[in-house]
């Protein structure tokens, strides 16, 4: 079984809109998905009306988080 929902051609927001494939990861809000784009994981949404995804790989970037060291 796959590890993700669905590799389709995506609206892309670097490409103003052109199509490209990416990979949507999972599902993290009502409209909302993690989707990865090369090697940038960003945040995409679904439009119904034209059955594609729209992936915002300049503004919904998502960076993985680093463990906070308290120590000193």
């Amino acid at each position: 079984m796959p590890n993700y929902i669905d590799k389709c051609d995506c609206h892309i927001h670097s490409l103003d809109g052109g199509l490209a494939q990416a990979t949507i990861l999972e599902k993290i809000g009502d409209n909302k998905y993690l989707a990865q784009y090369g090697d940038v994981k960003c945040t995409a949404i679904f439009n119904p009306f034209v059955g594609r995804y729209y992936v915002d790989d300049k503004y919904g970037i998502v960076r993985d988080k680093k463990p906070i060291n308290r120590e000193r």
